[in-house]
């Protein structure tokens, strides 16, 4: 038997799924909506998919593993005490399944990241009787940190951010220190509590890195707490879709938009996003669009800034690249954007006064504009927009910048004070969409497409605090 667990990741969502065979059977761990990657997987290795396992019902994405379940004819392991609506295996702490001869599921009760949270001990079979190789833990015991705490309400996070301290802490007691950590969160997921580089990890590694395992209970809780920031807005959709049992997913392509649809759809005040690198979007973009290009966590930012259930209309240089969109957004549950167009700007307007460009900048310029010396063919700074996160803007900042995080931005557009209006973030990309916003507000705008860590060393002081 060769145990062999493959990582499935969905960098832009910042989860992981797994695949874990012994050369025959096979059981998937949390996986995304879009199951096709997982069959394609477990075709390529010849290994029949027998268990479906989740460690919680996600707030971060719709999950894919009720329809695995069906076409696969396995079992569907969900935490008994959450009320679902659709038929699974119940399964509760100390539950033992068997999935082969030489594999096995051990099912550990870790509260914290949601009330009904579990984690999957997979044991294999030695001479010596069974062997935990790894732990499954979903939200719970991540690499270097934990999942956040909040999701359900913030006033339970105090309560459970006590839990998952005890839960972090069982799983430590429980496992030998060699046995592998395999998260589900906390690779850019919002569901994460902070954020770490780690490609891997084990329990022994975690007791010497996660503050979970080397903080007191009380000091883990209050700097968890002071550490959570904003989450998308969206997730407030997802518990509801995986508790009702999401529905298949339909890939096939979207509806074409000619240059007049995509005009209407602008004027009707509908979501125009142009999949585009922000450069290109800078070169030549239609009016009234919006840039997320799909080089960045488009899905994340689209969901969370518009109004759910607005329809949506996807730009792109080709129809691979919509698709590609179409995968990211089925995962939080937009299911079938409203239309579609390919190719380039000039074929998606009516006439070319309906194109228009956007100015990118860097610090160096933003200082020198300060400094009274603004470059030419660039407007002066009256305004210097941060658009990044809470926490980002509180651990340093320019001062005298106005601090709006992109996804208030627009419901906040008539707090950004007159004149013109230098936006950045942290690279370049969220500056783009908040600087899309913006013009489509009738603002004169550049985007200071350029790392904030660039910032202090262009001659701009930095601040921290509020």
């Amino acid at each position: 038997m060769t145990l062999e667990v493959s990582v499935i990741a969905t960098s832009s969502l910042g989860d992981r799924s797994y695949l874990a065979s012994d050369g025959t059977v096979a059981i998937v761990v949390d996986p995304q909506r879009d199951i096709d990657r997982v069959l394609y997987l477990a075709g390529e290795k010849g290994v029949r998919i027998t268990h479906v396992v989740e460690t919680h019902i996600h707030n971060d994405y719709v999950s894919g593993g009720l329809e695995l379940a069906r076409v696969t004819g396995a079992h569907y392991l969900v935490a008994a005490a959450d009320e679902v609506g659709f038929d699974r295996m119940p399964v509760s702490d100390g539950d033992q399944v068997p999935v082969s001869d030489s594999l096995r599921l051990r099912v550990i009760a870790t509260p914290g990241h949601t009330f009904h949270h579990l984690s999957y001990v997979l044991d294999e079979s030695t001479e010596g009787g069974w062997w935990p190789v790894g732990v499954f833990t979903g939200g719970s015991l991540l690499f270097g940190t934990t999942g956040r705490t909040d999701l359900l309400g913030k006033e339970h996070a105090h309560e459970l951010a006590h839990h998952q301290h005890a839960s972090a802490k069982r799983l430590a007691d429980l496992l030998p220190d060699g046995a592998e950590v395999w998260p589900t969160h906390g690779f850019g997921s919002f569901c994460s509590a902070s954020q770490s580089d780690a490609p891997e990890s084990t329990i022994g590694r975690e007791k010497t890195a996660n503050p979970a395992l080397k903080l007191a209970a009380d000091e883990f809780v209050t700097e968890t707490l002071a550490g959570l920031d904003a989450y998308p807005a969206y997730y407030a959709h997802m518990g509801v879709a995986n508790f009702a049992g999401p529905a298949p997913v339909d890939l096939t392509p979207v509806t074409r938009a000619d240059a007049t649809e995509l005009r209407e759809r602008i004027a009707d005040g509908q979501w125009v996003v142009d999949l585009r690198h922000r450069k290109a979007y800078a070169s030549s973009h239609v009016a009234g669009t919006v840039s997320l290009g799909l080089d960045g966590p488009m899905s994340t930012w689209l969901g969370w800034l518009i109004d759910w259930g607005v329809p949506i209309t996807l730009l792109a240089e080709t129809p691979e690249q919509v698709a590609d969109a179409q995968r990211e957004l089925v995962r939080i549950g937009i299911d079938r954007p409203t239309a579609q167009a390919t190719g380039q700007p000039e074929k998606w307007v009516t006439k070319p006064e309906e194109l228009r460009k956007m100015r990118l900048s860097d610090f160096p310029a933003l200082a020198a504009g300060r400094a009274g010396n603004t470059p030419a063919g660039l407007p002066a700074p009256d305004v210097v927009l941060d658009v990044r996160m809470t926490n980002e803007w509180r651990t340093s900042h320019i001062k005298g910048a106005v601090h709006i995080p992109l996804p208030d931005l627009p419901k906040r557009l008539a707090d950004v004070p007159a004149g013109a209006v230098w936006v950045h973030c942290g690279s370049g990309y969220r500056a783009t969409a908040a600087a899309s916003l913006l013009a489509n507000a009738g603002r004169e705008v550049v985007v200071i497409d350029d790392k904030v860590d660039q910032a202090g060393d262009a001659g701009l002081e930095m601040v921290s605090g509020a």
